[in-house]
C-alpha cells in the first residue's frame, strides 16, 4: 500500500516538473479546459438566478394567492396556453366574474387586472410602459410599498379618478428623480393622469414600470370592452386554498366553459417554472460543454507534441526497466493534472465572478455544479489523455531510444 502511495507521488512529481519546464505549453492546455469549466459553471450559475428571482418575485406575493386566467392559462392541455381575454377561446373576464369571486367564503381579496403596454409622457419625454388596471386591493396583495405618496382607494376605484401610482423606473424615466414623480400629470394615451405615488423598486422590469391606475379609469379608449386579463385571489390561510379553488371554478363554470379559464394557485406555477429551468440547466449545461470538448481536444494534441518530443525519454526508460504501465500512468497522470487545474481555475474565477453578478442579479453555484464540472474535467483529463498515452506506453524501446 505504501509503496503503491509513493509510486503515485513520483508520478505526480514528475509531471509537475514536466510542466515546470514547458511553462507556456502548460498553461495553454489548462485554459481550454478552464474556458469550459467556467462557461459551463456560469451558464448554470446564470439558469439558477434566472430562477431565483422568477421564484422570489411569485413568493413576493404570499404563499396564499390564486391566479385566474383565460384559456389555458399558463399550462394548457394539448401544449396551448392562452396569455389573454379571448384568445384561443378564452373567457372575457369581467366585473360580475370578481363579483361573484369575491362572495365567495375565505376569499380575502378578489382583484382584477387589465394590462397593456403604451407610452406614457411627461413633461416633454415619452417612454414606454405598462399600463396596469387593477383594484385597490392590488397592492396589499402583491404586498407594494410606496417610496413617495401613497395608494388610491376603493372611492378613487367607483370614481374612476385620473389617478396613476408608478413603477420605480418609469418615474425615474420621466423625472428628476422618482420622488419627484408624485403631484406631477403624465399623459398616457388619451387620459391626463395625476400621479399620486411611486412604487419602491422591485427588480422586474413590467413591474418598475407599470403605470397602475383604477381599473374603471381604463374603460373607454384604453379598455372599451370593459374585461380583464386576469382575476388575483388572495385567500384568507393556506390551508383554505384548496377548496377556494374548487369553488372558484364552481363560480365560472356558471358563466364559461370548463377550457374557456384555468385556476392555477401559486405552488403549482412554480412547479412549472422549475420544470422549465430544468430543461433550461440541461441545454446551458450541454452548450458549455462544447467548450470543455474543446478544451479536451487541445488536451489530447499537447500530449501528442509531448510524446513525439520525449520519445528518447521513454525509450531509455523502457530499457532500463520501465513497463507499458509505468509510461503510460505517466502521461495520463500529465493529462489528469492540467485538467484538474484548469477545472480549479476555471472554478474559482466563475465563483469571483457570480460574486460580482449577485451584486444585480441573484445568480448562485450549486454544488451540483461545483461537482460536475471538476468530475467532467477529469473524465476529459483521463479520456483524451489515454491515446497519447498508449501510443507512448507502445513505443518499441529500441527503436524510441534511437529516435531523433
Amino acid at each position: 500500500m505504501i509503496k503503491g502511495q509513493e509510486e503515485y507521488i513520483h508520478l505526480v512529481k514528475a509531471a509537475i516538473e514536466d510542466f515546470g519546464r514547458n511553462k507556456v505549453r502548460t498553461a495553454l492546455t489548462s485554459l481550454g479546459i478552464m474556458i469550459g469549466v467556467l462557461s459551463v459553471v456560469l451558464l448554470i450559475a446564470l439558469g439558477l438566478g434566472l430562477k431565483n428571482f422568477i421564484e422570489g418575485q411569485f413568493e413576493s406575493m404570499g404563499a396564499n394567492l390564486i391566479i385566474v386566467l383565460p384559456g389555458g392559462g399558463f399550462g394548457g392541455e394539448g401544449g396551448g396556453a392562452s396569455f389573454g381575454p379571448g384568445l384561443v377561446g378564452g373567457a372575457n373576464f369581467d366585473e360580475r366574474d370578481v363579483a361573484s369571486i369575491s362572495r365567495i367564503s375565505n376569499v380575502k381579496y378578489a382583484v382584477p387586472g387589465f394590462f397593456k403596454s403604451a407610452s406614457v409622457e411627461a413633461g416633454g419625454e415619452e417612454k414606454v410602459g405598462y399600463i396596469s388596471g387593477v383594484s385597490e386591493d392590488y397592492f396589499s396583495l402583491m404586498n407594494k410599498d410606496v417610496i413617495e405618496g401613497e395608494f388610491f382607494t376603493r372611492s378613487d376605484v367607483v370614481a374612476a379618478s385620473k389617478i396613476a401610482v408608478l413603477g420605480y423606473s418609469i418615474a425615474d424615466d420621466l423625472f428628476d428623480t422618482p420622488e419627484d414623480a408624485v403631484g406631477q400629470t403624465i399623459r398616457l394615451e388619451s387620459l391626463r393622469l395625476k400621479v399620486i405615488g411611486v412604487i419602491e423598486k422591485t427588480g422586474d422590469n413590467e413591474q418598475d414600470r407599470s403605470i397602475i391606475v383604477p381599473y374603471k379609469t381604463t374603460f373607454g379608449n384604453i379598455n372599451p370592452d370593459k374585461t380583464f386579463w386576469t382575476i388575483y385571489i388572495g385567500v384568507e390561510s393556506k390551508e383554505n386554498v384548496e377548496m377556494v379553488k374548487e369553488e372558484v371554478k364552481e363560480t365560472l363554470l356558471k358563466r364559461y366553459e370548463d377550457d374557456d379559464f384555468s385556476v392555477t394557485e401559486q405552488s403549482e406555477i412554480l412547479t412549472t417554472v422549475n420544470q422549465i429551468f430544468g430543461v433550461i440547466n440541461t441545454v446551458l449545461v450541454a452548450i458549455g460543454s462544447i467548450s470543455l470538448l474543446v478544451g479536451g481536444i487541445g488536451i489530447m494534441n499537447i500530449m501528442y507534441a509531448t510524446v513525439t518530443e520525449r520519445t528518447k525519454e521513454i525509450g531509455i526508460r523502457r530499457a532500463v526497466g520501465a513497463t507499458q504501465k509505468d509510461i503510460l500512468l505517466q502521461f495520463l497522470t500529465e493529462s489528469l493534472i492540467l485538467s484538474v487545474i484548469g477545472g480549479l481555475l476555471g472554478l474559482i474565477l466563475a465563483a469571483l465572478i457570480v460574486l460580482g453578478i449577485r451584486i444585480f442579479f441573484p445568480a448562485s453555484i450549486n454544488l451540483f455544479s461545483v461537482v460536475i464540472t471538476l468530475v467532467i474535467s477529469s473524465a476529459i483529463g483521463i479520456f483524451f489523455g489515454v491515446f497519447p498515452a498508449r501510443r507512448a506506453a507502445k513505443l518499441p524501446p529500441i527503436e524510441a531510444i534511437r529516435y531523433e
